[in-house]
């Protein structure tokens, strides 16, 4: 039997926007997807059964929007940094002088690719290399690992990352 279910438009338009600033939230559950930012109409036009896991986990779609969202084109604004990290992950960026534990860098990248999100259902995360681009056209990269916790029952929050990782 196929269940489907699907969650409140606000969640939806949480995981899609990420770090979308609160009034955003409010009018992209009214407005029609074709006032919608960019990625929350990629998010919308997503059947609901594949962003609604029966289970209560962030899908891997959902992961993989919020992490190009929440990194953006050079690295997480202030918002991201402020309310898209956990309480482990902002204690870690605290005693971080000097390097940006959030890119795993000291400075701001030219462009960031998010690779596709795995999901490790025992561990409660999905994750997902991500590829900072260097040098005066990005021809060098460097890579490492973010982490999102799985549980759909709080707001999508970026966990952690892993600079040792992937690269």
């Amino acid at each position: 039997m196929l269940h489907t279910s699907t969650r409140p438009t606000t969640r939806i338009a949480l995981s899609a926007a990420g770090c979308a600033a609160v009034l955003g939230l409010s009018l992209a559950a009214t407005a029609p997807a074709s006032a919608a930012p960019a990625a929350h109409r990629a998010a919308a036009s997503v059947p609901a059964a594949t962003l609604a896991d029966p289970n209560g986990r962030y899908t891997a779609q959902e992961i993989h929007t919020f992490l190009v969202t929440f990194y953006g084109e050079h690295g997480p604004g202030d918002f991201a940094r402020a309310y898209g990290i956990s309480e482990h992950l902002k204690e870690k960026v605290a005693v971080s002088e000097g390097f940006d534990v959030l890119l795993c860098a000291q400075n701001n990248p030219q462009s960031i690719d998010i690779g596709p999100v795995s999901t490790a259902q025992s561990a409660r995360v999905g994750y997902a290399t991500v590829t900072t681009h260097w040098g005066e056209n990005g021809e060098d990269t460097a890579t490492f690992e973010a982490y999102v916790d799985l549980d759909a029952t709080r707001p999508i929050q970026l966990l952690d990352t892993d600079c040792e990782a992937a690269g």
